[in-house]
C-alpha cells in the first residue's frame, strides 16, 4: 500500500493527514506533540518518533510547519526526514516558507535523490480536514504529475507557477496582500468608531462595496461584533509571512 509520512499537525496540516488516511494511504505521523495525533492514530495512523522514523519506506514524504527554521530541522536535522527518505521519494513541502529556502531545500533533497515539491496551501482548517484546498505549486513539470497522486487528497484546485520557489513567491505575495488587507481594515474601523459612526451601517457598507475580498467580508462581521474567539492564524505566522515577502521583494531590488 502507498505510504505517506506527514510531519506537522497543526491547524492546517491535521486535517491534511485526515484527507490521506480517508483516501486509503497508510500514513505515519510526526509531531512535537503526539497529544495532537491521537484521534488521527486512532483512525488507523501510525506514530513515529521522529521525521526520520517517518519517512522510513515512504513513497512520499508531506511537511507543514511554522518557518524555515521548523522545515530546516524536520528535513536536515540530525533526525531529519532526508536522512531516510528513499531515493525517488516525493518530498512535498506546504509550509510557508522563504523563498531562498524554498530553492535551497529543492537543491538538498534533490542531491539526496527525492523529488521536491515546493507546494505552499491557501484555505482555511475547514478546507484543509475537506481536501479542498488551494495549492500553489513550483516544480518541474514532470516532477508535478509524479506527485499529483498526493497533490489530489488534499486539493481540489493545483496552480503551477513554474519551477521550485515559485509556488512559495506567489504564496507570500498572497499573505503579504492579506496582511495589508487586514490591518487597513482595523485602521479603517478603529476610525469608524472613533468618529461615531454606525458600526452596523458601516459594516453593511463594507460588506457591499469594492473593497470586500473575501477576507475583508469574513473579518469586518468579527471585528465589529467584537469576536476574536476561533482564530485560523495566528499574529505571529501573519508577520513572519510579511517578514519573508519583503525580504523577497528587497531581493528582486538588488
Amino acid at each position: 500500500m502507498t505510504r505517506v509520512a506527514f510531519i506537522g499537525l497543526g491547524r492546517m496540516g491535521h486535517g491534511m493527514a485526515g484527507r490521506y488516511l480517508a483516501a486509503g494511504f497508510t500514513v505515519t505521523l510526526w509531531n512535537r506533540s503526539k497529544a495532537k495525533a491521537e484521534d488521527l492514530i486512532a483512525r488507523g495512523a501510525q506514530w513515529a518518533t521522529s521525521p526520520e522514523h517517518a519517512a522510513i519506506d515512504a513513497d512520499a514524504v508531506v511537511t507543514m510547519v511554522a518557518d524555515d527554521e521548523a522545515s530546516r530541522a524536520v528535513w536536515l536535522g540530525p533526525n531529519g526526514a532526508a536522512k531516510t527518505a528513499k531515493a525517488g521519494a516525493i518530498a512535498i513541502e506546504c509550509s510557508t516558507v522563504s523563498y531562498d529556502h524554498a530553492r535551497e531545500m529543492g537543491r538538498e533533497l534533490k542531491a539526496r535523490g527525492l523529488i521536491y515539491i515546493d507546494c505552499p496551501v491557501t484555505g482555511l482548517p475547514d478546507a484543509a480536514a475537506a481536501g479542498k484546498l488551494t495549492l500553489l505549486a513550483g516544480a518541474d513539470s514532470a516532477d508535478l504529475e509524479r506527485a499529483r497522486p498526493f497533490l489530489e487528497p488534499i486539493g481540489t484546485t493545483i496552480r503551477h507557477f513554474g519551477a521550485v520557489g515559485s509556488g512559495t513567491v506567489y504564496k507570500l505575495i498572497n499573505n503579504l496582500m492579506g496582511a495589508i488587507q487586514i490591518a487597513g481594515l482595523a485602521e479603517g474601523l478603529a476610525i469608524a468608531e472613533q468618529a461615531g459612526l454606525d458600526m452596523n451601517l458601516v459594516l453593511e457598507s463594507i460588506q457591499a462595496g469594492v473593497a470586500a475580498s473575501p477576507q475583508v467580508q469574513r473579518h469586518s462581521k468579527r471585528m465589529v461584533a467584537r469576536d476574536f474567539s476561533g482564530a485560523t492564524f495566528t499574529a505571529a505566522l501573519r508577520h513572519k509571512d510579511a517578514a519573508y515577502a519583503v525580504k523577497l521583494a528587497e531581493s528582486l531590488l538588488a
